[in-house]
């Protein structure tokens, strides 16, 4: 979650700072958290959306899942929360490595034969030491799907300020409060490009060479245009 440390006033004409350590008391939070969470984990189980695999079969029964549970709730969370240091691009450079990548990269997978996929996992443990792990396809199949979202779920959302209605009129008038320049419009980079270049970045291949001999250069010198409606046809017979 990232929150602003200020917003706009009610009528809009007044920017209002928030005060020195104004955010959340971390220890308080990491409390109300573990609670909430382990609540959570108890209305799933109750309701039957919990599944148990390998060497977690035994939680299927209560009283298990309830012994598993109990050093949990006595234990101290720790919620990650502090001011950045570096300023909002490495902030945004950080929760964009979480938000738009894929559970596991195509460079971590080492191997996938006889129906097991080998790839690199970090064990935050030992120093975050890189150590392969060799697991049976169905299974890497399903820790995979974990991290898919399910039907409905939206993997970000904007609210207040950042509300996709007003986003643009709202940040605009904090930037004028603040005494901040206006941004200047982006240029479309892509507006002239030709989708053939593109694909040559992407990908690495010509769409421009000639597929037959891969020397010479493909030029085009005429579109034909499609048949949008059928040739009247004259019956002489």
């Amino acid at each position: 979650m990232v929150v602003p440390g200020g917003g706009l006033s009610p009528d809009g004409n007044r920017w209002i700072s928030c005060r020195d350590g104004y955010f959340l008391p971390v220890q308080v939070l990491s409390r109300l958290f573990r609670r909430l969470f382990t609540e959570a984990l108890e209305r799933a189980f109750t309701a039957g959306q919990l599944a148990f695999f390998s060497a977690l079969a035994h939680l299927k029964e209560r009283a298990a899942f309830q012994r598993y549970l109990a050093p949990v709730r006595q234990a101290e969370w720790t919620v990650y929360a502090k001011r950045p240091f570096a300023g909002p691009e490495q902030v945004l450079e950080y929760v964009g490595r979480y938000t738009h990548r894929v559970a596991i990269s195509n460079n971590r997978i080492l191997d996938i034969e006889d129906g097991k996929v080998r790839f690199q996992w970090k064990d935050y443990r030992r120093g975050g030491q890189q150590k392969p792990m060799t697991l049976d396809a169905d299974e890497f199949i399903r820790r995979f799907l974990i991290h898919v979202l399910p039907s409905g779920f939206q993997r970000i959302r904007y609210y207040g300020l950042l509300g996709n209605r007003y986003r643009k009129d709202k940040l605009a008038r904090c930037r004028e409060l603040l005494g901040m320049s206006k941004l200047a419009p982006k240029a479309d980079e892509g507006a002239d490009k030709d989708y053939r270049d593109t694909y040559e970045e992407l990908t690495g291949l010509s769409l421009h060479q000639c597929p037959a001999c891969h020397l010479g250069r493909m030029v085009l010198f005429r579109s034909l245009k499609p048949i949008t409606s059928v040739p009247l046809i004259i019956d002489t017979s």
